[in-house]
């Protein structure tokens, strides 16, 4: 569920408005709406210091600088700064000696044809009127070039001569002559070693730095901090007496506030939220609603703090499309085994532990899935040994067809229904009861024209009157006519839109069926293979991993596409969640 919200102004004098926000920062439940732009030297500097370490982050994170030491080491910069900038020039250096070495390197091979010479020395012939020039000319074109000066072929590739023209004087030829290069081949082939030898010194040292990543990222979270006490100083009203700080806290925290108000005798201003407030949103589920987290925060949502928490059924559709999308036991069986291994390995290290739990419940859900249709690494080599799905009908098109738009239907009903359950006793509620009865009557269009299925005579029962409802129950206004008017332009706006988001489930069986094929396909590649022995069975090998690799991959972005979507998208579409709001951030002190 989404928090209730207190708006709360504390007012203290303007002498004290760095402890207030220091007391505030320690209770750690004031989310500080700034009533000015927050500026200032100081908030400059740690901006500037902020963007510093960020950058030597992004540096010491690159795989090709990541090594970090063992656990026991400890090391800290002396100045940090100088440390962090000194990174950021080398990288900046290597950046220009690879740009660098790749115009040699084209330099190199544009003059691979001419051989080594020493442009110099072409330099100081033309002081003394010897003119040595180069060009590209078709090879016969070579015999129309003027008698008066000496052609030296070099080189002929394609049908093009490489020329060298010798003159006494600059003889004007119809060609594109070839500027000299600045330095010798011999010359940019040792400054290419050269370069690179300098190159991986310059990168050997940046991973020196890379035991300092851990001690960055505690410095980055210091300097944050530092920040957002600066920013809550700066972001202060009130003028040169009197400060006031204005935020928001959960409604059941009130009373935490007031007593430290009364304890550091300050002004304070606590009242409900008005409709203009910008509310921050404080999620609070039970622990096993609370398992969806980790996907909202992978997705960056958050609903507004008027708007309803979909946590709930988030969380059981997402596992049933996962188990639709991925549709394998043997899959899910990887996942969960994948899961265990990154939980003993890095489950020490993480703070938000749902992320594993929720992992282990969607692999469940595949393997249930896959147990139903019988799908283990694919379905045919399974068939072939007589071994029956445990529910066929899973494992029929059509019916697996009508079964998605089922579950669509469903899915967008209970949106509905949650609106007619939030709006009741207004008579805005009948317009959803309307909506209701159109998407039943969409479920049975969607079977009728895509599977051929008779659509019911009630279906027009369900049609006529839930437009009737939406077209006066939309708008609802004194002046039935304008209120209708407005039903009826809400209708046609909407009206196609529900069919289309009952076909749009069918994306969970042509997405599962894919998988399933592409599986078998590899499956029956591997087994046609007319290579035997020990290197017919490395062969067959390599093709099941690569295919069955392919699609344990894929899956999971499947399921973010699809199953997310059909969630985020469609569902919320229509329980009118638009993802405006933007998460509670109370100011606080850095955990220890």
């Amino acid at each position: 569920m989404i928090v209730p919200m207190k708006k709360v102004s504390v007012i203290t004098q303007a002498q004290d408005a760095g402890t207030t926000i220091s007391r505030l920062r320690r209770l750690g439940l004031l989310h500080v709406e700034h009533q000015q732009p927050p500026r200032g030297d100081d908030v400059a500097s740690l901006q500037n210091d902020l963007s510093l370490v960020d950058a030597c982050l992004r540096i010491l994170s690159e795989p090709e600088f990541l090594q970090r030491p063992p656990p026991e080491v400890k090391n800290t910069p002396g100045d940090w700064r100088f440390t962090a900038r000194h990174i950021i020039d080398s990288h900046k250096r290597i950046d220009q000696l690879k740009e660098y070495s790749r115009n040699l390197s084209a330099r190199i091979a544009e003059w691979q044809a001419w051989g080594d010479f020493e442009p110099q020395a072409f330099q100081e012939l033309a002081q003394k009127n010897i003119f040595v020039r180069f060009y590209q000319i078709p090879l016969k074109e070579v015999k129309h070039i003027p008698s008066s000066v000496i052609v030296k072929n070099i080189r002929v590739i394609k049908g093009v001569a490489y020329c060298a023209v010798v003159s006494r004087e600059k003889v004007e030829i119809p060609f594109k002559e070839i500027p000299l290069p600045k330095m010798s081949l011999s010359r940019m082939e040792s400054r290419l070693v050269e370069d690179g030898r300098v190159t991986e010194a310059i990168r050997a040292d940046i991973k020196k730095h890379s035991c300092l990543l851990d001690c960055f990222f505690d410095i980055r979270r210091s300097l944050a901090k530092e920040l957002e006490f600066h920013e809550a100083l700066r972001g202060m009203g009130g003028s040169e007496a009197i400060k006031y700080v204005t935020g928001y806290i959960p409604d059941d925290a009130a009373d935490k506030v007031l007593s430290l108000a009364r304890e550091e005798k300050w002004g304070i201003l606590v009242a409900d939220p008005s409709a203009e407030d910008q509310v921050p949103t404080l999620l609070r589920n039970p622990a096993w609603v609370s398992l969806i987290k980790p996907v909202f925060k992978l997705i960056e949502v958050v609903p507004g703090y008027h708007e309803l928490d979909i946590s709930l059924w988030f969380l059981l559709f997402l596992s049933a499309f996962f188990g639709i999308l991925i549709g394998d036991a043997g899959y899910g069986l990887i996942y969960i085994l994948l899961t265990f291994w990154a939980h003993c390995k890095f489950g020490n290290k993480v703070k938000e532990k749902s992320v594993f739990i929720l992992s282990y419940i969607l692999s469940a859900c595949a393997i249930i899935w896959g147990v139903c249709t019988m799908t283990i690494f694919g379905q045919e080599w399974l068939r072939a040994y007589s071994i029956k799905p445990f529910i066929p009908a899973l494992t029929d098109d059509k019916q697996m067809r009508s079964l998605c738009f089922l579950i669509g239907a469903m899915h967008l009903t209970i949106a509905h229904i949650w609106r007619v359950m939030v709006q009741i006793p207004a008579i805005t509620a009948l317009a959803d009861v309307g909506w209701i009865l159109i998407l039943w009557a969409a479920f049975f269009l969607a079977r009728l024209l895509i599977l051929g299925i008779q659509f019911p005579a009630f279906g027009l029962w369900l049609l006529i009157p839930g437009m009737v409802l939406v077209v006066f129950f939309s708008n609802p206004r004194k002046n039935v006519l304008r209120g209708a008017g407005a039903g009826l332009g809400t209708l046609a706006l909407n009206l196609m839109n529900n069919f289309t988001d009952i076909v749009s489930y069918i994306r969970l069986f042509a997405v599962g069926l894919a998988t399933v094929a592409l599986a078998d396909a590899f499956n029956v590649m591997a087994q046609s293979l007319g290579v035997g022995g020990v290197i017919g069975g490395v062969i067959r090998s390599l093709i099941l991993i690569a295919g069955h690799g392919l699609n344990i991959i894929l899956g999971p972005m499947s399921v973010l596409v699809h199953g997310v979507r059909l969630n985020v998208l469609e569902f919320c579409t229509h329980l009118d969640v638009k993802w405006s709001g933007f998460a509670y951030k109370p100011l606080q002190e850095e955990a220890v």
